[in-house]
């Protein structure tokens, strides 16, 4: 018979139309948790389709990257990013599914922001690029409230479930998206050090008009209808400032695209370098107070790096255990081998924790909007040392995802590749693991009683078991002692979070993925692989309760 050597044998079946929410089982039982029953219908019909064709929409959007285009055929000046149709229907979803905008369309519902989470956390698994201009469109209305008028002038374009790709007017679109361009080559993370100058128009000061003049090293998602940006104002010093692409008068802004970032993934979206020749802008707060206006944005922009990370996750545990379902070695099934059955489970235990700790985070920034004092000082700290975490741990779980599939994973058509190149991301993307474990620390040092709600959190778990129970009162320690603090600052923060996940855990949790968890990450045996799990370890409990069923 012909092509007799070409039959399949011993490959799992395609990953296509899972219910993306209603697989993800923690996910599931954590949005109820966590006040956000209300969505979970609509959040199975988002995981529901975004099972389907967005998956080869992530593909195609990845496989034809975007394209600088600075002049038109006559020589004119447009500075314009093309997009693959792939891009610009992933992001008619995001914003049609109101994951840039939800908490602040729907403010009088409790659970908001965990409603907003499990649909964003779902509709990532399609494609992670272009969450970063969806993500900053969600987070730049919290720091527009510090100036009321702008706020009220731009909301209702940013918080729109319409969705425009073409660079024009935004009340001709009805709708905008938000980036931001704050880093610049010579300060990095030292915002400080940066040289773009601000000249006022006429008075200056809070909403008055200003001219930009600068080079900024990283402007994320260009194509964006407005942007918030840091300058040095004449007078006032670092400052925050509102600069749209389409002026007023619906002539273009003096803001000039120099070239895209040649990124290691997150190939998607683009990331460039800009040019300001007296752009256009308003002040967003007081003068001199750009950093403290703009961190209400970086706050947002952080929590969805936590989320980022645990979808990123989700994706390898789930393409893990489905093909370890399907695929034979030496007689048996992987996930019947003892071995696999320990790294799958190790990876499968390690997304539930980041998925937990995302959740909460999302309760605490509801808790903290309805006015909770205490909610607001643990939102602080714990979305900094969430962020740590969680992207910290996401590129080696994703390479351990990706070794699951042997060499059907190093091929980029398994899609593990893309998940690798993505996964340091969100640890680089605001602020990276130093800039956060410092971060930690004045979190502390400057927030009192920030600590101690910290640990009243992680405390709740308390008795339930000795090893958590020891993992906190070493904690204790660590931070009782400021001597050389700075220097230990990543093991102080490693500390803090997995006392939290633990915690979490052990109060939520199935005691199978809990005792796997407090055995591995805070015994005194505890190892640095995926795959080291206890030997008592129920593999089998724990990878039924996270591998996806078609």
């Amino acid at each position: 018979m012909p092509w007799r050597t070409h039959t399949v044998r011993n490959q799992p079946p395609p990953l296509h139309g899972l219910d993306l929410f209603s697989s993800n089982t923690p996910l599931l039982e954590a949005t109820a948790r966590e006040g956000g029953a209300w969505i979970l219908d609509r959040a199975a019909q988002l995981g529901r389709l975004v099972g389907g064709e967005p998956m080869e929409w992530g593909r195609l959007a990845n496989e034809n990257k975007p394209q600088l285009k600075t002049h038109d055929r006559y020589g004119n000046r447009i500075d314009e990013v093309e997009f693959h149709p792939a891009w610009h229907r992933l992001m008619k979803l995001g914003v049609e599914h109101e994951l840039h905008a939800l908490p602040w369309r729907h403010p009088d519902q409790p659970g908001a922001h965990v409603a907003r989470t499990a649909l964003y956390m779902t509709a990532m698994q399609a494609e992670a690029g272009y969450a970063c201009p969806i993500t900053m469109t969600f987070a730049v209305i919290p720091a527009l409230r510090a100036q009321p008028e702008l706020l009220a002038e731009w909301q209702p374009y940013i918080t729109s479930t319409s969705y425009d790709g073409e660079l024009k007017p935004v009340a001709e679109k009805g709708s905008a998206i938000a980036g931001m361009a704050m880093t610049e080559k010579q300060g990095g993370s030292d915002v400080k050090a940066n040289t773009t100058v601000a000249k006022a128009v006429g008075s200056g000061g809070p909403g008055e008009e200003y001219l930009l003049t600068g080079h900024k090293w990283f402007c994320s998602a260009p194509m964006s209808d407005l942007f918030l940006v840091l300058a040095q104002a004449e007078q006032g010093g670092l400052s925050c400032f509102l600069m749209p692409r389409i002026l007023p008068d619906g002539s273009r802004n003096e803001f000039h695209i120099q070239r895209l970032k040649d990124k290691l993934g997150n190939h998607s979206n683009a990331s460039s370098e800009i040019e300001l020749h007296g752009a256009w802008a308003r002040m967003v707060g007081e003068p001199g107070r750009g950093v403290p206006t703009i961190i209400e944005m970086v706050g947002h922009t952080r929590l969805d790096c936590v989320i980022g990370g645990a979808a990123g996750m989700r994706t390898g545990v789930v393409n893990a255990t489905h093909h370890a379902t399907y695929r034979s070695a030496f007689g048996k099934r992987l996930i019947e081998q003892p071995l696999m059955g320990n790294v799958l489970a190790d990876l499968c235990v390690e997304a539930e924790a980041a998925t937990a700790l995302a959740m909460r985070l999302a309760r605490a920034y509801d808790e903290a909007e309805a006015g909770d004092a205490s909610a607001q000082q643990f939102k602080r700290l714990a979305t900094a040392v969430g962020k740590y975490w969680v992207c910290k741990r996401a590129p080696n779980h994703a390479f351990e995802s990706l070794e699951c599939l042997g060499g059907n994973g190093y091929v980029e058509e398994s899609g593990m590749p893309r998940l690798y190149r993505e996964a340091p991301l969100a640890s680089i993307w605001e602020g990276s693991g130093n800039v956060m474990s410092l971060d930690v620390l004045r979190a502390i040092a400057r927030e009192q009683g920030s600590i101690e709600v910290f640990l009243d959190e992680v405390s709740q778990a308390e008795g339930a078991d000795p090893r958590l129970d020891s993992h906190i009162s070493k904690l204790k320690d660590e931070l009782s002692n400021f001597d050389q603090i700075e220097a230990r600052a990543r093991r102080v923060v490693e500390a803090m979070a997995l006392a939290l996940q633990g915690s979490l855990l052990v109060r939520n949790a199935p005691p199978a993925v809990a005792d796997a968890f407090c055995g591995s990450r805070l015994s005194e045996q505890r190892c640095l692989e995926y795959g080291t799990l206890p030997p008592s370890s129920d593999f089998e409990a724990i990878i039924e309760r996270h591998r996806p069923h078609l």
